[in-house]
């Protein structure tokens, strides 16, 4: 009986250990499947291409400044080369996440401002400043300790109004501009971006394999067809544009520093870093992995870099995109931590980058097709952010602190829209204000009792 004891406990251990090492083994063998370039990978990796706002920024600033065709299509170009360029290097390298990079829109409004008024020399020149300034921070691990402001509830904030900040800009895009635009909300505009959006949601959550891996891209096929059966889309521009284009260095003028348009580029840099933290923090909650100190500054170093070279050829920043994002939630890449179609789209974008006519098609895909395709994207990063809100301890003053820090994020840009200049900048945009507000708040009202708290008892204990 003494020799049967051992051999009775050892074998269902021999067998748990054979089974977790035969599931193992398997899932090995499916996350070295995720990282080949697969056909699957590839059009998950095209999905990037056409769901990510790259394209979209540099076409509208260029537009809204009315800038010549040489220089739109220089700003594209370089836009589309250094977004790829960083995705790649960002993938690969430094933050090591599944992350698209591209044109933050905190500087559309600055830089069609600067346009209009002849300072694109000056804002090329702030935004190469600001992005050293940046840069030098990182690789002297300064920003590493500031990762106490970006507790769970300071990135559960973030995310969820990246959610709600990007919900704006999609409704915008959804309902086919503004009240009194061409085309705004009429039964056409509502058909395509009603058909398509419900294609989203419809193939994400109900669909398998690679019909649910590719919802978005489908959507995006359907409903710019739709938009031709219309007449809402006209492709004949992309015949003006030239195959090949290069980048040309400096295009607006040599450096031309202004503080008075500095100030707020860099205000404005300021909400990207925050945006760029709440899309690493977001990744990471997708893929349920922690968000390591190395990620923080090799990535934002890595942004700083790549937004420095855009200002030199006629780009601007480039930051993590949170639409690309929330496609990992909806499709196998969040559960197979794959950053394959990521690379891919990085790739695609270089490539972009030299063709003007290829850009040139992506930029004419009807606006109602792309806040379709958006607000999946923006609901899901909403919901993100609540789910890691909901890590957060819970009580009184906790959520006096989230309250707060949403309510002035959604409400006080709306409130004080009147303002002007650097006020403007930091009021207007949503993301900062919540940034700024639910970090002086969880000082304020959770760490600094804490901390005394703590020295009290500590004076207890030695009393004692």
């Amino acid at each position: 009986m003494a020799n049967e004891k051992p051999s009775t406990q050892t074998q269902p251990h021999g067998d748990a250990a054979t089974r977790k090492k035969t599931e193992t083994s398997v899932a090995e063998a499916g996350s070295s499947a995720e990282k080949k370039v697969t056909p699957k990978n590839a059009l998950l990796g095209l999905q990037h291409v056409f769901v990510s706002n790259v394209w979209l920024d540099p076409v509208f600033v260029a537009g809204a400044i009315g800038l010549p065709l040489a220089l739109s299509s220089n700003m594209v170009n370089a836009i589309f080369i250094v977004s790829g360029l960083v995705t790649l290097i960002q993938a690969t390298k430094l933050v090591r996440l599944p992350i698209v990079q591209g044109p933050s829109a905190a500087f559309d409004a600055l830089m069609i401002a600067a346009g209009t008024a002849g300072s694109l020399a000056a804002a090329g020149t702030s935004i190469f400043i600001s992005s050293l300034i940046f840069l030098v921070l990182c690789l002297t691990r300064v920003i590493e300790k500031l990762r106490f402001l970006f507790a769970p509830i300071v990135s559960g904030v973030i995310i969820f109004l990246v959610g709600v900040s990007l919900s704006g800009f999609t409704l915008s895009e959804f309902l086919g501009g503004a009240p009194g635009d061409k085309g705004f909300a009429d039964p056409k505009t509502l058909a395509v971006s009603i058909i398509t959006c419900v294609l989203v949601v419809v193939l994400s959550q109900f669909g398998k394999g690679m019909v649910k891996a590719l919802s978005y891209l489908i959507a995006l096929v359907v409903g710019t067809a739709l938009s031709l059966a219309f007449g809402m889309a006209d492709f004949s521009a992309v015949a003006s544009k030239p195959w090949l284009g290069l980048p040309k260095f400096m295009p607006y003028g040599g450096f031309d520093f202004n503080a008075a348009i500095f100030v707020p580029f860099f205000i404005a840099y300021l909400v990207a870093i925050m945006e760029a933290l709440g899309v690493y923090q977001a990744a990471t909650e997708i893929q349920g992995t922690k968000l390591q100190d190395r990620q923080v500054r090799y990535g934002l170093a890595g942004e700083a870099a790549g937004s420095a070279i855009s200002s030199l050829i006629g780009g601007f920043t480039t930051t993590a995109y949170p639409q690309n994002v929330a496609l990992l939630k909806v499709t196998d890449e969040g559960k197979t931590r794959t950053r394959v179609p990521v690379i891919i789209a990085g790739v695609v974008f270089v490539v972009l980058g030299f063709i003007p006519k290829a850009g040139a098609v992506l930029s004419l895909i009807p606006s109602p097709v792309i806040g379709a395709i958006f607000l999946p994207a923006a609901a899901s990063l909403i919901s993100t952010g609540f789910n890691t809100l909901r890590k957060v301890e819970s009580d009184d003053r906790t959520q006096v602190v989230i309250g707060l820090s949403l309510l002035l994020g959604i409400a006080l840009p709306n409130a004080l829209s009147g303002l002007e200049g650097g006020a403007h900048v930091f009021f207007s945009n949503s993301i900062l204000v919540g940034a700024f507000s639910v970090v002086i708040l969880k000082a304020l009202i959770i760490d600094l009792p804490n901390f005394i708290a703590r020295h009290a008892d500590e004076r207890t204990k030695q009393a004692e």
